[in-house]
């Protein structure tokens, strides 16, 4: 009698360890969940990947008249993306000469943290009225959105739509074996520590548990990246949600 309570006693506790380790979106829930919780699905979930992406080097001046340009381009992923004081800089050595330790840092491949989120999938969207987080205004219409966070720059005044618009064509959805899925519309908000950027996709892309892995990648001025997300990782009370 006393083994099998110790045994009783010790699957419990095995148990409850289990339970310990799941994340809260699979342990708990939503109606459950705490401001903390829903933090912790907005910061480290399958549906939210932390990134480095890449800011690629600025284009000399002969190389910018030769794709017919004049002067650096401007707006979203090119204002602000160089860090402070990295024009460039005089050699001390007369003799060294450009375009040795004294190369600009505008004139190298840097890196960039951003944020990547599902913001139609359900977990993201209770998160964020469990946090009292507001989620960027987007215009209406059913969709998968996926939005980049802390692309820099100033204050990008006009209209979301068309501030987003040249971006359109610089983004896609991949999945193996299929065709690649564009955005049918972008938007840009201004926010206070930066710009947000939201890509709608149509539902017709039919992205489903059987694609297993699904890659998004974008070009958002100098600005590059692409991220895999694993569908199966993304379910949510059992139905793959995006």
């Amino acid at each position: 009698m006393r083994n099998f309570l110790i045994q009783s006693l010790c699957l419990i506790a095995a148990a409850a360890c289990l339970m310990a380790v799941d994340p809260v979106w699979k342990s708990k829930p939503a109606a459950q969940w705490t401001e903390q919780d829903a933090r912790q699905v907005l910061a480290s979930s399958p549906w939210v990947k932390e990134i480095k992406a890449t800011i690629t080097r600025r284009l000399t001046e002969d190389q910018l008249r030769e794709g017919g340009q004049m002067g650096q381009p401007r707006g979203v992923g090119n204002d602000g993306v160089d860090p402070k004081d990295s024009g460039p800089k005089v050699s001390p050595n007369v003799f060294s000469g450009r375009g040795g330790d004294d190369r600009s840092p505008r004139s190298v491949p840097q890196s960039i943290a951003l944020k990547l989120r599902w913001e139609s999938a359900l977990p993201v969207r209770l998160a964020e009225l469990k946090s009292h987080e507001v989620e960027p205004p987007t215009l209406e219409g059913d969709g998968y959105r996926i939005a980049v966070y802390g692309i820099p720059g100033g204050e990008f005044k006009g209209d979301p739509q068309r501030l987003g618009e040249p971006l359109k064509n610089l983004a896609a959805l991949k999945r193996e074996g299929k065709k690649d899925v564009k955005p049918a519309s972008v938007e840009v908000f201004q926010r206070e520590n930066g710009a947000v950027v939201v890509y709608l996709f149509l539902l017709s892309a039919e992205i489903t548990r059987k694609d297993r892995r699904i890659q998004f990648e974008a070009h958002i001025g100098r600005i590059v990246f692409a991220q895999n997300f694993e569908l199966s990782e993304m379910e949510f009370m059992g139905k793959l949600e995006l």
